[in-house]
Order: structure tokens, then C-alpha cells, then sequence
């Protein structure tokens, strides 16, 4: 069984920084790319970032220049840096790996943890 747990979030002041870090455990042949989605109240989940395993990223045109997306493949874990933070960028942020198990290759989701924003 595989997991993702995230860990990282919390309250800051706008103009803060946060890092955001997750991990994946259980029985992984390989993992293909992480991200990071965000679900503001009423709002759809959106991608913030994602990596694939070479390394190439993608990020939301809203976090361009102020978040970093990184992983380590050796652990098993991608982190994101946030700096220059927003009240906008209050959310519940999610991280997600595609992942390669004995049975087939499957999208796994962290359960969430919450980064809130003061004005």
C-alpha cells in the first residue's frame, strides 16, 4: 500500500514564507511526476506545481516567481517552497505522485494540509 503524506503548512502573514514537504512510503517500483493542487473554500481544485522524475516543472501562472517545486528521488519526496505569500494563496494544498506499483501505475493523493494567509 502506498501513502503520501504531506507536512509544512500553517498560518503566516502576507509576505511570509512556508515550506511544504511530502513523502512517499509503502511498496513504490517508481514514481513518474509530483505536484501540488490547492483547494481554496468554493473554489475547484487547482495544480500549483508538478515535477517530473528528470526534473522539468510546471507551475500555475499565479505562483510563477514566488513557489519552487523540488524533489528528491533517492526519498521519495517533493517539497515546495512558497515565499512571497498571499492572501489568495490560502488553501488546503495537496500533494499528488503518479506511481508505479507491481499492479499498474496509479495517481495517489496526500491527505492535505492547510496554509492560511493573513492580510
Amino acid at each position: 500500500q502506498v501513502q503520501l503524506v504531506e507536512s509544512g503548512g500553517g498560518l503566516v502573514q502576507a509576505g511570509g514564507s512556508l515550506r511544504l514537504s511530502c513523502a512517499a512510503s509503502g511498496s513504490i517500483s517508481s514514481i513518474n511526476y509530483m505536484g501540488w493542487y490547492r483547494q481554496a473554500p468554493g473554489k475547484q481544485r487547482e495544480l500549483v506545481a508538478h515535477i517530473t522524475s528528470g526534473g522539468s516543472t510546471v507551475y500555475a501562472d499565479s505562483v510563477k516567481g514566488r513557489f519552487t517545486i523540488s524533489r528528491d528521488n533517492a526519498k521519495n519526496t517533493v517539497d515546495l517552497q512558497m515565499i512571497s505569500l498571499k492572501p489568495e494563496d490560502t488553501a488546503v494544498y495537496y500533494c499528488n505522485a503518479n506511481i508505479v506499483v507491481a499492479t499498474g501505475t496509479r495517481l495517489y493523493w496526500g491527505q492535505g494540509t492547510q496554509v492560511t494567509v493573513s492580510a
